[in-house]
């Protein structure tokens, strides 16, 4: 494994990663994380962390809290999942990804050891980067949770803070079908005597539930503010619940990091500046205005659709894919029937048959089938004049594929 690609092709072929066959990569025990990060002397306790999780808005809520403790003067690493184009998108530091050679060296270095245990995908790549941000003695480290919470790989952390954005059905195969059940899931995110902060979405049983776990374990949960509403430059009306939760956040933080009203405004009003998110309501081309977005679940669609519907447009066409373990049937029904549908597949082996698809959506009368998501890009081009919109989504295995494709940068 001399080069970057060879590792990469060994990390993604050798080891179950969820991103490629779903719910059969999960595994349920913290067992190997510990083995790893032990091997290496446990890396991950050598710098402060703030752990975040939750069913939407978790990724972006890591970058605005990376932003804005970047833009207050602080090295700050960020790790989260998954990637769009490039792999070392899961692992920044104030922006920058992490080598090609720092990832090849890791895993030349450990694989005698870690091969002891099959690790998965995610556990390889949970160590890597609590490694390297050791390594680079980051003063913080923003970490998301890659599936659930209580037995993700990235909680054997002991954060200063704990953040759940929001709580909705997804992934129910493997967290349960109720929001409480999944809520449990999630919350096993909360530490003893380590403050949380729970979005203002979360609400009924699911909020019973996370007050219950904060409870036992001597945590003080902080709701966000609506009032605390900062404009970011991470577009979309779900954002601003985000902005609170992170205003929230930073105020809590106080003991450890000293950050100003401005740095605040400033990291929140440059986050993609500062650590190169994408993907998230990301205008692509202004003429036609082309938008793509990983929403991919009940929640964050019902989010998509609003933000849809107050763009003034004449035509909007949306080019629509999804993953094969989602129930689709419930998003279905909140997408209006006069846009125009391009049904497609994302390259993804999880990817739900457009055919199928289409299947579903014999009720609407604007749609076609093109299974090859670059010709379904280009077909809605063609189609598209400058007084329309292009939309892509559904998946962000799609968004990946027509990032990576038409803009890779």
């Amino acid at each position: 494994m001399s080069s970057y690609q060879d590792t990469l092709d060994y990390l993604f072929n050798q080891f179950p990663q969820y991103q490629k066959i779903g719910f059969k990569a999960y595994k349920a025990d913290l067992s190997n994380i510990q083995f790893l990060c032990e091997s290496i002397d446990n890396p991950q306790n050598n710098f402060k962390t703030i752990h975040v999780a939750g069913t939407n808005g978790k990724g972006s809520v890591v970058h605005m809290l990376g932003s804005v403790l970047q833009h207050a003067g602080y090295k700050v690493g960020i790790f989260t999942s998954p990637h769009l184009v490039d792999f070392r998108e899961r692992i920044k530091i104030n922006g920058d990804l992490i080598s090609r050679d720092f990832v090849v060296g890791f895993v030349q270095k450990y694989t005698p050891i870690f091969n002891k245990i099959n690790p998965s995908f995610f556990e390889w790549s949970t160590c890597l980067a609590f490694h390297y941000f050791d390594n680079q003695k980051v003063d913080v480290a923003v970490i998301e949770t890659g599936l659930g919470g209580r037995l993700d790989a990235t909680n054997i952390l002991l954060p200063k803070l704990s953040i759940i954005t929001t709580i909705g059905k997804d992934h129910q195969n493997i967290l349960g079908n109720s929001t409480e059940e999944i809520a449990v899931e999630k919350g096993g995110i909360i530490k003893e005597n380590v403050p949380v902060v729970i979005g203002s979405q979360i609400k009924d049983e699911a909020l019973i539930a996370l007050q219950k776990i904060a409870k036992r374990k001597n945590s003080t949960i902080h709701f966000p503010h609506q009032t605390d509403l900062i404009d970011t430059d991470l577009k979309g009306d779900f954002q601003l619940y985000n902005s609170c939760i992170v205003s929230k956040a930073i105020e809590l933080l106080k003991t450890h990091f000293q950050v100003n009203e401005d740095q605040l405004k400033s990291g929140l009003q440059n986050v993609v500046a500062n650590t190169g998110l994408r993907g998230r309501w990301e205008i692509l081309h202004s003429n036609p205005l082309t938008i793509a977005d990983i929403g991919h679940n009940e929640q964050a669609v019902k989010f998509i659709c609003k933000g849809l519907e107050k763009i003034n447009c004449k035509k909007k066409y949306v080019v629509l894919g999804f993953s094969e373990d989602k129930n689709i049937d419930n998003i279905l029904r909140m997408l209006p029937k006069p846009y125009h549908y391009i049904l497609t597949e994302a390259t993804s082996t999880r990817s739900q048959s457009s055919e199928l698809l289409n299947t579903k959506m014999k009720g609407y009368p604007n749609t076609i089938e093109i299974k090859n998501y670059k010709k379904a890009f280009l077909w809605a081009k063609s189609k598209a004049t400058n007084e329309d919109l292009i939309f892509v989504g559904g998946s962000a295995f799609l968004v990946a594929d027509i990032l990576r494709e038409f803009f890779p940068s």
